[in-house]
């Protein structure tokens, strides 16, 4: 009885649907894009890992890369890290989402540029920053402790380079979190006598349990498929990530490159379908709707200032890291001769001003794209009701759990002949650069019209407006903050993304961050760290500019 009542409200669906002509043909549309773009390139990469030559099943590849490779050990020495930075970076996040909501702690402003400070750049910096500081030729290892050849390739440089990239995922997942718990909950309990020690433990920590959850899964996906921070500082601790394109790159063994990029993808996708389906809907918070007061801030000494050294201490971490490396961009010849010159800036505008302009034009391309189409697919996934829309809703998620270099490979593969043939081509970088990056917008979008009455769009169609004017009208301005939200984020990832896209440039579109870890791996690093700077100092104009572009006519919309 259930099932045929389903299909019959199915076939109502369908029907009502088929009476909306521009609606259905935006829904169509937009799932055979999603399909093309997210889904076959992950069933293109699984397909070539299974078949041989002639395209037939065949698992003796499988075996023989499980025989003849490091596979196992590079598995389990990705699990290993992915595991410890997810532990780390939680317990730092987590100290710095306290401190920020439940103190009076001075700077939390400042805390808080700082801990974003490392996603506003390319993930491999503070690796160069590492081998500048600890290498050989490092200033705290040679200059100052005398130290030398000191190796500072490996596990443990590793993991404190994808703690302190990593961790500001945790402390904006906990920030968030901590900020939806009902204060008055734990004021109940002080005023009833419990110590601040045992209001944490009883009440605001369990009350975070699944956001503390939800931001493990995220760093463990994120450091299992992390590319350019083993790339430049693993050394002989061999991960998946950076064996896939050794194999690609160094063997042309596309077979063997895809087995191991579609590897990282198993783990890294339940990581992220764990916390999207499971952790992220479960909440021990109840919202009464109800007013209530305001969080009284805790202003113990012996608390606050605890919190203070430590959210210091690794913002101090952090300042020196990205320090040295602006400090190296203005030296002439590091190692040899350290007086300031503006040496590496002239050959990074000189040579590599092609890259520059390829890069900040491609994700000016990017960029709106993956804002516009967040925003239409999450109208659709949160307003509409139509046949395919759970399909639309996975599909718009898999190229943000896929790591990035499973996904390059993917596209490689997927469109390197016709009819779809878009290798060399600048599409395929867009492409990559959109559908990496939607789901962000897709989910700011999403949480955007949850908050906002439906009756106010459904008072606009009563009044004879089209889906169209009603989108346009109605739900795009109230859903400006997501807007921004994605414009900023499709923008930083566009610029800073390396793994997605390492396989996909050419001679003729180039990126920065394919540059800077081209001049790594030549130990150019003076000419690296002036490209890491110019790149920052790119995305933060950028991010201004783009800042008082949608407040500014948010102000405007308001005065009129």
């Amino acid at each position: 009885m259930a099932v045929k009542q389903m299909r019959q409200q199915r076939r109502k669906e369908f029907v009502m649907l088929l009476r909306q002509p521009g609606l259905f043909a935006c829904i169509v549309v937009i799932l055979a894009i999603l399909v093309l773009f997210c889904i076959f390139p992950v069933l293109r990469l699984l397909w070539t890992t299974i078949t041989n030559q002639e395209g037939h099943l065949d698992l003796s590849n499988v075996e023989h890369i499980m025989n003849s490779t490091n596979f196992f050990t590079s598995l389990g020495n990705s699990l290993m890290l992915g595991l410890t930075v997810a532990v780390i970076s939680t317990i730092i996040g987590y100290v710095f989402a306290y401190a920020v909501t439940r103190t009076n702690m001075p700077g939390k402003r400042f805390f808080h540029f700082m801990a974003m400070l490392p996603i506003l750049s390319p993930p491999f910096v503070i690796s160069l920053a590492m081998i500048l500081l600890f290498g050989r030729s490092g200033v705290i290892t040679k200059t100052l402790l005398h130290i030398r050849n000191h190796n500072v390739y490996g596990f443990g440089s590793l993991m404190i380079v994808q703690t302190l990239a990593l961790f500001p995922l945790a402390y904006l997942n906990l920030k968030g979190m901590l900020e939806s718990i009902d204060g008055s909950v734990e004021d109940a309990s002080r005023s009833l006598g419990a110590s601040r020690v045992k209001v944490f433990t009883s009440v605001t920590l369990p009350l975070s349990i699944p956001g503390v959850f939800s931001a493990l899964l995220i760093v463990f996906a994120k450091s299992i498929s992390d590319f350019g921070n083993p790339q430049v500082l693993a050394g002989n601790f061999s991960v998946l990530s950076v064996d896939a394109y050794m194999q690609i790159t160094g063997l042309y063994d596309l077979k063997t490159g895809a087995f191991m990029a579609l590897s990282i993808l198993l783990p890294a996708m339940l990581a992220f379908f764990i916390q999207k389906y499971w952790v992220a809907r479960k909440s021990f918070v109840t919202i009464t709707g109800k007013p209530v007061g305001n969080i009284q801030r805790i202003r113990d000494r012996h608390i606050v200032v605890p919190l203070f050294i430590f959210c210091l201490l690794i913002t101090v971490i952090v300042i020196m890291l990205y320090g040295t490396v602006v400090w190296i961009s203005l030296v002439k010849t590091w190692g040899v001769d350290m007086s300031l010159s503006f040496k590496n800036y002239e050959f990074v505008f000189k040579r590599g001003m092609s890259a520059m302009q390829d890069t900040l034009l491609l994700a000016l391309i990017a960029t709106p794209i993956t804002a516009v189409l967040g925003l239409v697919i999450s109208f659709l996934l949160v307003r509409k009701r139509f046949f395919g829309k759970k399909l639309m809703e996975i599909a718009s998620m898999i190229p943000f759990a896929v790591p990035g270099i499973a996904l390059g490979i993917g596209y490689i593969l997927s469109f390197n002949t016709p009819p779809v043939l878009l290798t060399g081509t600048a599409a395929i970088i867009v492409a990559a650069l959109v559908f990496r990056t939607l789901s962000v917008g897709v989910e700011a979008g999403s949480n955007s019209l949850r908050a906002v009455d439906a009756s106010i769009e459904e008072a606009s169609t009563i009044l004879g407006a089209n889906n169209l004017t009603t989108f346009t009208r109605i739900s795009l301005p109230l859903m400006r903050s997501a807007l921004f939200s994605g414009l900023l984020n499709a923008f930083v990832r566009s610029m800073t993304s390396v793994s997605a896209v390492i396989f996909l440039v050419s001679v003729n579109w180039n990126l920065l961050t394919v540059s800077i870890m081209s001049e790594i791996e030549g130990s150019r690093l003076g000419v690296a760290s002036a490209y890491c700077v110019v790149l920052m100092v790119i995305v933060v104009i950028a991010l201004l500019i783009l800042e008082v572009a949608v407040n500014g006519e948010g102000s405007r919309r308001k005065r009129k």
